[in-house]
């Protein structure tokens, strides 16, 4: 999955428009680059990829007294379609930095989407986590490589976790 994609998409969505500038400030007022892998340069990039694959539809240029002129995105339908399906697919995702992602942009979603998504994500996790429990009963001995066992461990303990974090979310997002 493209986080930047989503992320510019989501950002663009949530201002109705903006230019690169604004993308990049945002990335950087919400220190995106701290929960994801991220960077504020990618943002252009990105951008001029999603005008290309017409996600988003350049608008009039602006005048800048700081540098180059300041072309103005706003989403297409096909943007919108796409927003929709990476912020969706985000907020199943066991991947910390995508789920971060879509908790980020979950307003944009009705309520009772986002509280669907999250139940069939912590429900997916938890059969995760009784699959992962069962495979541990039958790994070797520990202390020896590939340390199956440990790794089992690590997974059922990131799942647990994940799944408890989600869970608060869910609550707090109240009755779907």
């Amino acid at each position: 999955m493209s986080l930047v994609r989503l992320i510019v998409l989501g950002i663009v969505a949530l201002d109705g428009e903006a230019h690169g500038y604004a993308v990049r400030r945002k990335v950087g007022e919400w220190r995106v680059d701290s929960w994801t892998r991220v960077q504020p340069g990618s943002i252009y990039h990105a951008l001029k990829q999603l005008a290309r694959d017409g996600r988003l539809r350049a608008l009039a240029a602006e005048e800048s007294a700081e540098g180059p002129d300041r072309v103005r995105y706003r989403l297409t339908e096909v943007g919108r379609a796409e927003f929709v399906e990476r912020l969706e697919a985000a907020l199943g995702s066991f991947d910390i930095e995508a789920l971060g992602v879509g908790v980020a942009f979950m307003d944009a979603l009705p309520k009772t989407r986002v509280a669907a998504l999250l139940d069939d994500q912590m429900l997916r996790a938890r059969a995760n986590v009784a699959h992962l429990r069962e495979l541990r009963t039958e790994t070797p001995e520990e202390g020896q490589a590939p340390h199956t066992g440990d790794l089992l461990d690590l997974w059922i303990g990131n799942l647990d976790a994940t799944t408890r974090w989600v869970e608060g979310i869910r609550t707090r997002l109240g009755p779907a």
